[in-house]
């Protein structure tokens, strides 16, 4: 099986983040989900690691100019086409979009899956350790996480139904889920512990 070229390099990509989004946060988020989806293709797609990565870095790449749930990930097809990207790219970014846009594709590859499941809950993670002391993720856990999935209040924006939907995509029980997403963010660490590189700087 040939391996998936995005028609990008790293450099190209991270600029083209950090072109369209001005807030460091966003850039932030896009490097999380780029480790997480490198720490996953290591597991599953050795082959496509870099592939994966630039799926995770950009697949918000649209959302702090035009946040429209019916044009996001529609204009991040524009813009990768403008940068010479191949469509593959954009085709799978924009499944993770498609509860919202019926339009676009379904994941359906395992990469594709994963960006699913990893997006709100990896925000959920970063807003739960955010009020912890330590405010990293290496010392959180899964029984502190269900806690704060089932509190409806707590980070209300992040969608619970995404994050069980994204289970059932990759076929494993909700606790599951959480468990290696949690060790994937530790593993990635300092990426995506963004909170804990906050306290260090306070």
């Amino acid at each position: 099986m040939a391996t998936l070229n995005s028609g990008l390099t790293r450099e190209q990509a991270y600029e083209l983040l950090c072109k369209y989004n001005e807030d460091p946060f966003h850039v932030k988020h896009g490097e999380t989900l780029e480790g997480i989806m490198r720490y996953f293709a290591e597991q599953h797609d050795p082959e496509d690691v870099e592939f994966w990565g630039q799926v995770g870095l950009l697949h918000d790449l649209d959302w702090e100019k035009w946040q429209d749930d019916m044009l996001h990930t529609v204009k991040t097809a524009e813009l990768l086409e403008e940068a010479g990207a191949d469509p593959a790219l954009a085709h799978s970014i924009q499944t993770h979009n498609s509860d919202l846009n019926p339009d676009l594709p379904k994941p359906e590859h395992i990469m594709e899956k994963y960006l699913y499941a990893c997006d709100e809950l990896s925000g959920l993670i970063q807003a739960a350790v955010r009020m912890r002391p330590s405010r990293s993720v290496m010392d959180f856990n899964v029984k502190s996480l269900k806690k704060k999935f089932k509190d409806k209040r707590f980070a209300a924006g992040c969608d619970r139904d995404v994050i069980r939907h994204g289970a059932e995509l990759l076929d494993i029980e909700l606790d599951e889920l959480f468990a290696v997403v949690i060790k994937a963010m530790q593993d990635i660490a300092p990426v995506g512990d963004i909170y804990a590189e906050e306290a260090q700087e306070a």
